[in-house]
């Protein structure tokens, strides 16, 4: 399939990290690209039947679609991943940091250093810094700009109970958007970040489950319940809200925004 020759993004390429589950915020992200014809780099740790899924739902929407294995943890599979995706296609325009881990939820006094802790800011944190500077030097190499959005959280604004780690790498990670597009703005390469509220992913069911014990709930359904009534929107959030915004802070509209943290949480996050 020669691929989707109309929308904002045709021709463009776009990559998005932890993308292989379906339901994620990866696959949401890769599905509002495909739809406006970017050309779709699916990638993931695992690279299983759940990643075939995903591209192929992409290619049904009309993208050519790669898919490359990447352990965002290790710096040496960020520079492949960036490297075989230009080769791939001929570049990358838009590079979203969005593989995470969430799951690891525990009271901060029982955290464990090499497992709960180490694993988490390595995936989240470095694996983002990894991705943005191998991604940033080919679009430097390039020299037509570019867009890196990296995935945050509420919790790169607010603290949260039993998440020490995740709550960490979330603030490091607007930092990290920060300075990163203090340097690269001279480039044409624009840094930012998105802050979404709870959106119940993969991982996000995950966090359900052990959140609604936390706080006394008899059900899952009533945990969620009471986060929809604490939203000033009235619901949590969606795949599709966190891709809505990325799609607009890697169109031209947004090429004078850089540096930002964007809260997309329905107004229960307003810093």
């Amino acid at each position: 399939m020669a691929g989707n020759t109309e929308g904002r993004f045709a021709g463009k390429t776009v990559v998005v990290t932890g993308s292989g589950k379906e339901k994620g915020l990866g696959q949401g992200i890769l599905q509002a690209f495909a739809d406006e014809g970017a050309n779709c780099v699916v990638s993931d740790v695992r690279l299983d039947d759940e990643a075939d899924g995903v591209a192929e739902d992409l290619r049904a929407r009309g993208a050519r679609v790669a898919t490359i294995r990447c352990d965002v943890s290790q710096a040496d599979q960020c520079q492949a991943l960036v490297a075989q995706a230009v080769e791939h296609f001929g570049g990358i325009d838009v590079f979203v940091n969005n593989a995470g881990i969430g799951f690891k939820m525990k009271p901060l006094l029982e955290v464990d250093t090499a497992d709960e802790w180490d694993q988490v800011l390595a995936v989240n944190l470095s694996g983002a810094f990894y991705c943005t500077q191998a991604a940033a030097r080919a679009m430097v190499d390039a020299g037509k700009g570019g867009r890196i959005i990296n995935i945050a959280s509420q919790a790169a604004k607010t603290g949260f109970p039993h998440l020490p780690a995740y709550v960490s790498s979330k603030h490091g990670m607007v930092g990290l958007t920060r300075a990163s597009a203090v340097e690269l703005g001279a480039h044409g390469i624009t840094v930012n970040a998105i802050c979404p509220n709870h959106v119940t992913t993969g991982l996000g069911a995950q966090q359900n489950e052990y959140f609604s014990k936390l706080l006394g709930f008899a059900k899952v359904e009533d945990y969620l319940a009471n986060l929809a009534a604490k939203n000033p929107m009235g619901r949590p959030g969606l795949p599709s809200d966190t891709a809505a915004a990325a799609l607009w802070l890697a169109s031209e509209e947004a090429f004078y925004v850089t540096g930002e943290a964007l809260n997309v949480s329905g107004g229960e996050e307003m810093h």
